[in-house]
């Protein structure tokens, strides 16, 4: 009995522990971007490479993290819906083969807000969901 219940207390624990980075994860882009809301299906379409305007026509530039981030992680599983190293064989696949640039790497969340924040049409997304200055968070629906 008493190993069930430190089981069950260590497993809340960890709950706790892991569970704020991906359920608080944030879609941040640049303030000219138009909306404050997102689908699931354009969000997936935009980091496979296979939506690459906006509504308004506006190029959309692509910020992630490097592969093993664990925002990055999080981000892949969690709103996409994908593996990493997925996203990953789809922008090689994809930039080999001349049809889209691959997304642009930054190495920590400060770099992406910074370059979110600079440049027009882009989308990135952060750890957490919370307002930055400069930045729009977007919604996903």
């Amino acid at each position: 009995m008493a190993q069930a219940y430190f089981f069950f207390w260590r497993l809340v624990l960890l709950t706790c522990l892991f569970s704020p980075l991906t359920a608080s994860a944030g879609i941040i882009v640049n303030p000219d971007v138009e909306g404050h809301s997102i689908s699931i299906t354009s969000l997936r379409n935009i980091y496979t490479l296979r939506q690459t305007l906006w509504p308004n026509h506006q190029p959309i530039v692509v910020f992630v993290l490097p592969d093993d981030h664990p925002a990055h992680v999080a981000f892949a599983k969690e709103k996409l819906g994908l593996y990493p190293y997925r996203l990953r064989q789809t922008w090689d696949r994809m930039s080999f083969s001349g049809m889209a640039s691959a997304p642009i790497q930054v190495k920590d969340e400060n770099e992406m807000r910074a370059r979110v924040r600079a440049t027009p049409g882009a989308i990135g997304y952060t750890s957490k969901d919370m307002v930055y200055d400069g930045i729009k968070t977007l919604r996903l629906e």
